[in-house]
């Protein structure tokens, strides 16, 4: 009997220690256990602070208190009539002699009572150069309501015969109308019109401008003894002058200068004129357009004579 209970007594240790409910809990799947839930603390406006929000309050109603205030200035510079143009003596004109006033400020009467900032600078620039007497113009705004405007003029170089007209021209070709008390000492150049492109009239110029320092280089002042120049030939430019036998000479003769050389050719005909008058005559024309060759043209022969040269 007592046998027994100590087999009873046994088996009851091993299902004890057969059975331990904390062994269990430790070896059972963690997939089988209930996890404590994590709390997530979820942070107001994105996790910024407040203190961002009051700075970005504060920039925001900087930035508009400076839009207002620059469409207000905006506002002011564009309506207010202290900006404006109002008045023609707020235009500044200087470089003009021939150049009217007037016809600089009629390039303004679209922007009477408009404020200077927005007169078109470039445009009003391009209309003023188109006047014929402007070669170039500069304009300026002086704040807060002055325009000031400054040209310069271009310089008359010859008469030019343009039909029964006789008007002026520069050295680049551009015809300029006759002012008014003005009193112009230069030669006549004909053979040019204003039905001629611009380009072409300015070519034809500087061969005129050539002849000019030409015969002054040869002989001081002989420039002033031309009364006029016939440029219809590109190629062979006439010239009716005087003086040639002596400064106070008032004999006309032309001479034909071709296209190049006027101060080598020029100097032939100072040195060699006495003489082939003597030889000859006296010389309506010298033809100097072949090289190595002077056709002569009198008075006495009538024609054309082969001209000797020293």
């Amino acid at each position: 009997m007592e046998r027994v209970k100590t087999m009873s007594r046994n088996a009851a240790a091993a299902d004890s220690d057969s059975y331990r409910p904390d062994l269990l809990h430790e070896d059972e799947p963690r997939y089988l256990r209930r996890q404590k839930p994590v709390e997530i603390r979820r942070k107001k406006f994105g996790g910024r602070s407040a203190s961002f929000y009051r700075r970005a309050f504060v920039l925001g109603i900087a930035a508009a208190a400076l839009i207002a205030a620059a469409a207000l200035a905006g506002d002011f510079l564009y309506h207010s009539p202290q900006v404006a143009l109002l008045k023609p003596d707020q235009v500044e004109l200087s470089g003009n002699r021939i150049v009217s006033r007037d016809a600089v400020l009629q390039q303004f009467a679209r922007d009477r009572g408009h404020s200077v900032l927005s007169i078109p600078l470039d445009a009003r620039r391009a209309a003023i150069e188109e006047l014929s007497w402007v070669e170039s113009a500069s304009i300026q705004r002086i704040l807060p309501n002055r325009i000031r405007v400054e040209i310069t003029e271009r310089t008359p170089v010859a008469f030019l015969r343009n039909g029964t007209e006789l008007a002026l021209i520069d050295a680049h070709g551009v015809i300029l109308d006759r002012p008014r008390g003005e009193d112009f000492q230069f030669p006549i150049i004909t053979g040019l019109s204003d039905n001629m492109a611009r380009e072409e009239r300015g070519r034809r110029m500087q061969n005129y401008q050539e002849f000019i320092k030409g015969v002054d280089k040869v002989r001081a002042g002989s420039s002033d003894r031309v009364s006029e120049i016939d440029l219809s030939n590109p190629k062979d430019l006439r010239a009716v002058m005087t003086g040639i036998a002596a400064p106070n000479d008032a004999q006309a003769v032309t001479i034909q200068f071709g296209q190049n050389d006027f101060a080598g050719k020029f100097r032939l005909v100072v040195d060699n004129f006495a003489q082939w008058q003597a030889s000859n005559g006296r010389v309506r024309t010298i033809d100097l357009q072949y090289s190595r060759q002077v056709i002569l043209n009198t008075d006495t022969s009538g024609s054309t004579t082969l001209a000797k040269t020293r």
